[in-house]
């Protein structure tokens, strides 16, 4: 089993960054796919952006240019920088992690933008 722990959530103002965090630890080292998903009250949860072990990136299109997701898989740790924030990015964000047939979710963490 994997596990993940994210951090890094927060209150920021419209226009300045944060930078998420997920560690995984467990069985970290069968490994994938990894990606940033959110979900806002009442509608479901999204795909923000993803990275593949060799590095390879998707980004859902709202946070293109915006968002940047790497990994560091010494660290068994993905990241999730975020610049120019806009008060829509107001989530929880969810880190995942694919695994063989499976998959993992951390327990959130919360983004608050306030314009």
């Amino acid at each position: 089993q994997v596990q993940l722990v994210e951090s890094g959530g927060g209150l920021v103002q419209a226009g300045r960054s944060l930078r998420l965090s997920c560690a995984a630890s467990g069985s970290s080292f069968s490994i994938s796919a990894m990606g940033w998903y959110r979900r806002v009250p009442g509608k479901q949860r999204e795909l923000v952006a993803s990275i593949s072990t060799s590095g390879n990136t998707n980004y859902a299109d709202s946070v293109k240019g915006r968002f940047t997701i790497s990994r560091d898989n010494a660290k068994n740790t993905v990241y999730l920088q975020m610049n120019s924030l806009k008060p829509e990015d107001t989530a929880v964000y969810y880190c995942n992690a694919i695994y063989g047939a499976y998959n993992s979710w951390g327990p959130g963490t919360q983004v608050h933008v306030s314009s």
